[in-house]
């Protein structure tokens, strides 16, 4: 195999497919590093990077591949954890474009799906026709179904496999021949073949199969794989001597063999119920020698989580609550074990036969129960997320993923967990555990640091330790993800060299040139090749004299080093994260795209300068600072934090633009427009001078300014007249000079329920001010200044314990949140334990009965509510809907939806204002 001569963003290449192509092609170095990292361990630059439009540009793209002796690699969401989405080769991201599906038939349950079609969307189609694919994978709302691999198991609902059905579609392959059509049938034996390039195929797949089967497997000089759970290199026992369908073949070939333009999935009935039980242990070697007894019920699920993932999990906003649901003591590990069918009475009869069982097994009243729908859902979404919330450790040592698929059979799982736990102690490590007990395919990540060559040895001497056992107890080094980079050079010395001969006999029969996916299956490096590592010999921040206090994960690299790429962010319901992604599909504008590009430039990967590039404001432009990603993420990647940090050093170079000063010096002129409200509010009333000013301050004409309030609120005219305890309701720019009646609203429910109100101002007495104008222009400095008067101002009142309540999101939360990085921790911590929205802080009064207020029916019925980005980011939603359903005889609805389009300033910017439309329309409510 003759490796390709092109350079790594040939600009000959790129103009070449831009040509020729209707969809992206992307060939810059920014957009090249973006795509040159998975879920995996490995970073590998691509040559440049196709997003095609349509089934004809997949074609194009091939056909000129194959003419200049290119590599391709198909790509979906990115999320392979073996390292399959990543190589030297033109990436084929389908997932914006390719993303539809057609010829469903209900009645033989089928359904032909394009390559980026995503498991979720496509479930939530089938779902109201009481279907469904039966392969739950844990990235079901990213991953999609047919590109660089099709997974042949789920991760959840089948304890037996669940395969995709063959494909109806034509199948691309790059070399010998180019295109064929399904081979089926009698056409797999050789008197059909027709001695084309595929016939040739065929009648060589055919002789092999049959001395396969003719063969004891013993020969091949290695003990057979008796598990339950066996993905590794090519699926040829799934090819009878009787004909069958090549495409079995080429399901899981991982990209190396054949490109799916389109593939036919084989469905089925939805289950009607399904009750879980979630059995707790107090040792993990106790959950695993439990396990071949509880798969005697016959569940739908066995799934493992241990100690580690319920305590980092418990720790994550987002699952916190769930996890104080479902959990009982001090469990060493639990077991998920779900029962699914059509009649309710038969799952709680089976239900309590697996309390019976484990009561029998020494563990009695150990079993707690989750028949309601939502719980079970909260349930699994702790386990969906467990990757992720692993990866949540902070600091360079993480849990690592190179034996994480592994299976084993049944009766000697406790015996490998026990062993492998040994050998992790020997190196002086400990390891996460999760995922299929039900097939003995356990999920496990021992702690390293692989910035380290010393943790890089250990991972290496690990792994062959790790798979010389799992051989010798007959089990498989890949269980479910597949081969990738991390495990194809295991597959010789597990499955013998004569099956890994037939493996390549495989790929030079389908691709002789080598141009598909190359070094995975067959022919691949080390897995532990540092050239090929995320984490190279030589990687290391650039120095970066950070204005933020980035000490919690040791530096502001750092911080980007949590991006695990999993690709969380790029789900699309329920999420608020990332609004901007939502719209575009461009790898650019989710989380991670952003994540990653800032870790490449910190560390001088994109050139020495590329932090405060153009490319790099170009990358956070449209991160609108919603900090949804600072809950949805579970690793807490917190992109609004960084933004601020970027546009500081950003703006430090090239000039703030005058329209972001306009805006972030607001809160220091507002006092003098409010003055001339008649004045400052021109610009709403006459359309043609907004059109006029559009060029010159930027903002759309489209949009109409909140008016400037000639009443705007003064602590000088308020009279306080109730006593009580105390509270400081913090005031902010907006409700002070845009909608005042909104602070006297508060004030009155508060002293409606006995607080004296008390509103606090600066040693200058100015009005009080929490920077956030300033944080979103990257002027920190003014910012800290803001917080400085907010945090001295406030002083005497949090030394006595006196609540201090803010009406505005995004202005009260950023004293719990950006005062902590701007000033000394020692200086704002009481403040932010001492800080509430208006309706946390009626919650928390009205739980330690301490509120009474004398509240009457509206005038209206109904209220819709639209929370703000920021609510939901700290979990503040439920205290708006409590609040609200006080309200004698008032239905409360919260509206469906994810971000509003305005964020801040973002949606009155001209350049913005459709995609802030867009933004806003992603889902209505009712």
């Amino acid at each position: 195999m003759t490796p390709s001569s092109t350079s790594i963003g040939d600009p000959t290449l790129a103009a070449k497919l831009r040509h020729e192509l209707e969809g992206e092609v992307l060939f810059d170095s920014f957009s090249r590093g973006r795509y040159s990292t998975d879920a995996s361990i490995y970073q590998i630059e691509p040559i440049g990077v196709v997003v095609p439009r349509s089934e004809q540009d997949i074609i194009r793209v091939i056909q000129i591949a194959a003419d200049e002796h290119v590599p391709v690699l198909p790509r979906g969401a990115g999320t392979s954890q073996a390292g399959q989405a990543v190589g030297r080769a033109l990436v084929i991201d389908c997932s914006k474009h390719l993303t539809r599906w057609t010829h469903f038939d209900a009645e033989s349950r089928t359904i032909t799906a394009e390559p980026g079609v995503v498991l979720d969307r496509l479930n939530g189609f089938l779902k109201q026709h009481g279907l469904y694919f039966p392969v739950d994978v844990a990235t079901s709302a990213q991953a999609a179904r047919a590109p660089a691999r099709s997974a042949t198991v789920s991760w959840r609902t089948m304890c037996a496999a669940s395969r995709a059905s063959s494909p109806t579609e034509p199948v691309y392959v790059l070399g010998r021949y180019r295109r064929t059509s399904p081979v089926s049938g009698t056409e797999a034996r050789p008197t059909r073949a027709t001695g084309s390039s595929s016939g040739e195929c065929v009648r060589s797949m055919y002789r092999r199969v049959k001395y396969w089967r003719s063969e004891p497997l013993e020969s091949y000089g290695t003990s057979p794989v008796t598990t339950l759970r066996n993905v590794a290199g090519y699926n040829l026992h799934r090819m009878s001597l009787e004909g069958h369908n090549m495409a079995d073949l080429l399901v899981g070939s991982e990209g190396t063999l054949a490109f799916f333009t389109a593939i036919t999935l084989g469905l089925a009935p939805l289950p009607r119920h399904k009750v879980l039980g979630v059995c707790q242990f107090p040792m993990l070697h106790g959950a695993m020698d439990s396990v071949r007894h509880i798969v005697g019920l016959q569940p739908s699920a066995v799934e493992l989580v241990d100690r580690t993932l319920l305590e980092l999990a418990g720790e994550n906003p987002e699952f916190q609550p769930t996890v104080g649901r479902f959990v009982r003591g001090d469990p060493d590990a639990l077991l998920l074990v779900e029962f699914a069918g059509d009649d309710p009475e038969q799952l709680q009869r089976r239900l309590a036969r697996l309390d019976d069982l484990m009561g029998g097994l020494g563990y009695p009243n150990r079993l707690v129960p989750a028949v309601e729908p939502r719980f079970q859902e909260e349930i699994w979404s702790v386990r969906k997320a467990a990757l992720n919330i692993v990866m949540s450790m902070k600091g360079d040592r993480k849990p690592v993923s190179f034996i994480e698929d592994c299976a084993v059979p049944l009766e000697r799982l406790a015996e490998y967990t026990d062993r492998l736990t040994e050998i992790f102690r020997r190196y002086g490590t400990s390891g996460t555990w999760y995922a299929h007990a039900s097939v003995g395919c356990l999920h496990i990540r021992p702690a390293l640091n692989l910035k380290s060559a010393a943790d890089v040895e250990k991972m290496r001497a690990i792994a062959e330790e790790a798979h010389d056992l799992v051989t010798e107890l007959k089990g498989s080094h890949s269980g479910e993800h597949g081969d990738g980079l991390v495990r194809s050079e295991f597959i010789r010395s597990m499955l013998g060299p004569e099956i890994a001969a037939v493996f390549e006999e495989v790929k030079r029969c389908f691709d002789p040139d080598g141009l598909f996916n190359p070094g995975k299956i067959v022919d691949p490096p080390l897995m532990d090749d540092r050239s090929i590592l995320r984490f190279k010999a030589d990687y290391a921040p650039l120095p970066l004299d950070s204005v933020l206090d980035w000490s919690e994960w040791g530096t502001l690299s750092g911080a980007a080093e949590m991006c695990n790429n999993n690709g969380a962010c790029r789900k699309d319901e329920p999420a608020v994260m990332c609004p901007s992604f939502r719209v575009t599909q461009d790898e650019i504008h989710v989380t991670r795209g952003r994540a990653n590009t800032l870790r490449l430039a910190l560390t001088g990967q994109l050139g020495s300068d590329a932090f405060t590039s153009r490319q790099m404001y170009e990358t956070m432009d449209l991160c609108i600072a919603c900090k949804a990603c600072r809950r949805e993420c579970p690793t807490g990647v917190d992109m609004a934090r960084m933004k601020i940090e970027f546009l500081h050093h950003y703006y430090r170079q090239h000039r703030t633009p005058f329209r972001k000063r306009l805006v972030a010096y607001l809160p220091r002129y507002a006092p003098r427009l409010a003055g001339m409200a008649a004045l400052s509010n021109a610009g709403n009333r006459l359309a043609g001078l907004a059109r006029l000013s559009e060029p010159f301050f930027g903002f759309s004409s489209k949009r109409r300014f909140p008016p400037w309030r000639r009443d705007a609120f003064r602590e000088a005219d308020e009279q306080e007249s109730v006593s009580g305890p105390d509270v400081v309701l913090f005031v902010d720019t907006f409700n002070r000079y845009f909608e005042p009646e909104n602070v006297h609203a508060a004030r009155s429910v508060l002293n409606a329920a006995g607080y004296r109100v008390v509103f606090p101002r600066g040693d200058d007495q100015r009005p009080l001010c929490c920077g956030r104008t300033f944080l979103n222009a990257g002027l920190v400095e003014e910012a800290r200044t803001e917080a400085r008067r907010v945090v001295n101002a406030m002083a005497p009142y949090v030394e006595q314990g006196t609540p201090i309540v803010g009406l505005e999101p995004s202005c009260l939360l950023t004293l719990r949140d950006e005062f902590t990085v701007l000033l000394p921790p020692d200086v704002t911590a009481d403040l932010a334990r001492s800080a509430f929205l208006f309706e946390e802080f009626l919650t928390a009064e009205k739980s330690n009965d301490r509120l009474e207020l004398p509240l009457r029916s509206p005038p209206v019925e109904r209220a819709l509510v639209h929370g703000h980005c920021h609510q939901k980011a700290f979990g503040v939603m439920q205290s708006v809907e409590e609040v609200l359903r006080w309200i004698p005889e008032l239905s409360v609805a919260v509206i469906d939806a994810g971000c509003c389009g305005m964020a801040g300033s973002f949606g009155y910017e001209k350049e913005h204002f459709e995609l802030s439309m867009q933004m806003a329309e992603l889902k209505r409510g009712d």
